[in-house]
C-alpha cells in the first residue's frame, strides 16, 4: 500500500476528520504505519476514542482505497495529498489541512491569487446582480474567484467569473460523484472543462448533510486572500465562513443592502463589527494592489501582478505606454490593435491595477 492510498483510506472513515489525522500521523510517523497500529496503540492518541481506534483498526472493512482511485481515474478526477506539489499552498498552511483533495479540472500556481464570495442561497435580483458583477471584475482582474457552488450568490459569483472567461474554484459539501445542488452540474462541467476546478475533501459518493457544508466553508475561508459576503441575513452559514475567514486573518469585505429588508442583516452585521464596505471590484482590488504572497517554492514574495498572465496584446499595449502616458489613439497607433481591442485591454489592465486613467482619456502605466 502507498501511503496515498493509506491517506485516502484514513479519508474515508466516518470519524477521523484532518485534525485527527494529523494527530495520528504525528504519533505513527505516516498513514501506511498508522493502519498498522492495534486497537490499544491507536487509543493512546490524544482524541482518538475508542470507537474511532476501533475503525482504524478494522479499516479494510470500511474502506477502499484501490476503488477510490479507480472510480476516480475513471472520471478524470485528481487526488491530492499534501505532499504533491499541486495541493493549495493556502490550504497546506491551515491547522485542518484536508487529509486528501478531490479535484475535477485543473489548479493552477495563480490561483493562490483569490477572492472568496459567499452569500445566501436565497436571493434577491440585488444580491444576484452585485454577486455577478463583483464576481466578473475581479476576475476580469486576474483573481481566482472561489465560492460553494451552493444556490443563489454562489451560483452568481461562479457564473460571473465565467463570463469574464476568468477563473473559478468550486468547493463542494458533497463528494465529486454527488454534485449539490444537481441543477449546478452544468456549471461545474464548464468550470472543470478549463475555467478552474471543482473541489472537495469528500469521498467521492458522499453525500450532502448539515455537518459537511460548515467543513466545506472552511476551505472556502483558508484559500481566499480576502473574503465577500454579498447578501445574507443575522443568521447564515455565510457568516460561518466569514468567522473562519477572520480566523485565519483574511480580510472580510461586505456589500451594503436596502435597510428594510432581512437578506441584507448579515451584512450590516459585518460592516459593524469591522468588515469594509464596498460597492465596487475596484475597492477590492486597490487593497490587492499592496498585498504580496509567498509562493509554493518558497521564493521571495511576489506582487500579485507577477502572477497575471498577460497576452501579446496586453503586453503591446503596456509597452505603448512605457515612457509617458498616452491617448487611446495614440496606443492604437503603435500597438496596431482596433480602438475596441484597445478599449477593452485597458479597462481590465486598469482593474488590475496596472494601468491608470487620467484626464482627457489619457492612460498610463503604473508601477
Amino acid at each position: 500500500m502507498t501511503e496515498a492510498e493509506a491517506l485516502i483510506a484514513l479519508n474515508q472513515l466516518p470519524l477521523t476528520g484532518p485534525v485527527k489525522v494529523r494527530r495520528l500521523l504525528e504519533g505513527f510517523g505516516n498513514a501506511v504505519n498508522t493502519l498498522k497500529q492495534s486497537y490499544p496503540s491507536l487509543q493512546r492518541i490524544q482524541g482518538i476514542g475508542p470507537e474511532a481506534a476501533k475503525l482504524i483498526s478494522e479499516w479494510q472493512d470500511y474502506t477502499d482505497p484501490a476503488e477510490e482511485l479507480r472510480l476516480a481515474k475513471e472520471r478524470n478526477i485528481q487526488i491530492l495529498t499534501q505532499e504533491d506539489e499541486a495541493y493549495p499552498l493556502a490550504l497546506r498552511d491551515a491547522y485542518d489541512a484536508p487529509v486528501v483533495l478531490y479535484v475535477w479540472g485543473n489548479l493552477l500556481e495563480h490561483d493562490l491569487h483569490s477572492v472568496g464570495i459567499v452569500g445566501s442561497r436565497k436571493l434577491t435580483h440585488y444580491g444576484r446582480e452585485a454577486a455577478r458583477k463583483f464576481a466578473f471584475q475581479l476576475a476580469s482582474a486576474g483573481l481566482t474567484i472561489i465560492s460553494g457552488l451552493a444556490r443563489g450568490i454562489d451560483t452568481a459569483a461562479h457564473e460571473g467569473a465565467v463570463a469574464a472567461n476568468g477563473r473559478t474554484i468550486g468547493v463542494l459539501g458533497s463528494g465529486l460523484m454527488q454534485i449539490y445542488p444537481p441543477e449546478n452540474l452544468a456549471l461545474a462541467e464548464k468550470i472543470a472543462d478549463g475555467q478552474g476546478a471543482i473541489i472537495s475533501e469528500f469521498p467521492l459518493q458522499t453525500s450532502p448533510d448539515r455537518k459537511t457544508f460548515p467543513q466545506r466553508n472552511r476551505i472556502v475561508a483558508h484559500w481566499s486572500r480576502a473574503l465577500l459576503v454579498v447578501e445574507c441575513p443575522s443568521r447564515s452559514g455565510s457568516l460561518i465562513t466569514a468567522n473562519f475567514a477572520l480566523e485565519a486573518g483574511r480580510q472580510i469585505y461586505a456589500v451594503p443592502g436596502p435597510i428594510d429588508r432581512p437578506t441584507s442583516g448579515g451584512c450590516h452585521d459585518l460592516i459593524r463589527e469591522g468588515a469594509i464596505l464596498v460597492t465596487d471590484g475596484s475597492q477590492i482590488l486597490e487593497d490587492f494592489s499592496h498585498l504580496k504572497f509567498s509562493t509554493p517554492k518558497n521564493e521571495e514574495p511576489r506582487p500579485i501582478e507577477n502572477f497575471i498572465d498577460l497576452g501579446p496584446d496586453e503586453n503591446a499595449v503596456l509597452k505603448a505606454l512605457s515612457g509617458s502616458d498616452q491617448a487611446i489613439d495614440e496606443i492604437v497607433e503603435k500597438t496596431k490593435l482596433s480602438p475596441h481591442q484597445v478599449s477593452v485591454i485597458l479597462m481590465k489592465m486598469e482593474l488590475r491595477n496596472l494601468v491608470a486613467s487620467l484626464p482627457g482619456q489619457r492612460f498610463t502605466r503604473k508601477g
